[in-house]
């Protein structure tokens, strides 16, 4: 029987991306607790939460910004005995199947593939990651787990996702936001093609149960600068019709309109203290990934 190749999980891929674990280390190395090293480290504050001080509690774990904007002892409480875990949430509705020529990645193969190496740099270190899929429901989820077969469940399950015509991005993270038992970071791959008003609900659900966000909000280089000349027939991915137009007639409105898109959603996640990082298609795999952690570790060092 003939070996079935891993896609997202290539070796020669990931060795691309090697140099990023350095600095994933600085970033998710995490608290100390007993002999286990929580990869949390630079965002540990992000896990903790606040007690009233009572007799008995150790005064190094006072927060004394706390106390100087309440004037109260509140005492940093931690997950104890726990790893980082990181569930990963990948769109697979069809606008994710969108990709124009400029690298022959869809949106959706570079979600997949962002989603296979955030998952092998936390496993890789000893840590927990799931993966799950969506378009109107919750499909094909891998439980986290810290032991490195996990990789093999989560690339399968990443190969198998097959686009459907509809997304429910609010749905699915209200539905995550019940279904998860510990906290821990959800890390959400879209386009955001959906009702932007339930999308913010489900987005303050969760970080309500105190779960920490990073939406990764993935557009293809053509969705983002619109550089199109000529007649166009321009088809709707998800059942919305066609329209035949000239891009340059429409490009001004189009550009104002999504400013104004990724504007609303900039703020919903500025409201939630939920990470955003705007993704172009064009961009390196690799690089999105290294900025990213590198924006995250100068975050931690400014604390």
């Amino acid at each position: 029987m003939a070996q079935h190749k891993k896609k997202y999980l290539d070796p020669e891929q990931l060795k691309k991306i090697g140099n990023l674990e350095i600095v994933a280390r600085q970033v998710v190395e995490g608290l100390r607790i007993g002999s286990h090293k929580s990869p949390a480290r630079g965002i540990s504050s992000e896990f903790s939460a606040y007690r009233q001080y009572v007799p008995g509690d150790e005064t190094r774990h006072i927060d004394w910004k706390a106390y100087a904007r309440f004037n109260r002892y509140y005492i940093k409480q931690f997950d104890a005995e726990t790893n980082f875990i990181a569930n990963l949430l990948v769109d697979g509705s069809k606008s994710m199947t969108y990709g124009s020529n400029s690298n022959g990645l869809t949106k959706l193969e570079y979600a997949k593939f962002m989603a296979a190496s955030l998952a092998y740099l936390t496993v890789d270190q000893g840590d927990s990651a799931g993966v799950g899929m969506f378009d109107g429901e919750l499909n094909n989820y891998v439980n986290p787990k810290s032991n490195m077969s996990v990789l093999n469940d989560i690339s399968d399950q990443l190969e198998l996702l097959e686009p459907r015509p509809r997304t429910n991005v609010g749905g699915i993270l209200h539905d995550f936001a019940h279904r998860m038992s510990k906290r821990g970071f959800v890390m959400l791959f879209s386009d955001l093609f959906d009702s932007t008003e339930e999308f913010m609900n489900g987005l303050s659900h969760l970080r309500y149960g105190g779960h920490n966000v990073i939406l990764f909000h993935i557009l293809d280089d053509y969705e983002l600068n619109f550089p199109l000349s000529g007649m166009w027939k321009f088809l709707g991915l998800e059942g919305e019709g066609e329209l035949v137009t000239q891009p340059a007639r429409i490009r001004e409105n189009y550009l104002k309109e999504l400013e104004s898109f990724i504007g609303e959603i900039k703020s919903a996640c500025a409201k939630n203290e939920v990470d955003y990082v705007l993704v172009n298609t064009k961009d390196p795999v690799e690089k999105t990934i290294s900025d990213y952690l590198l924006r995250r570790t100068a975050m931690a060092k400014s604390r």
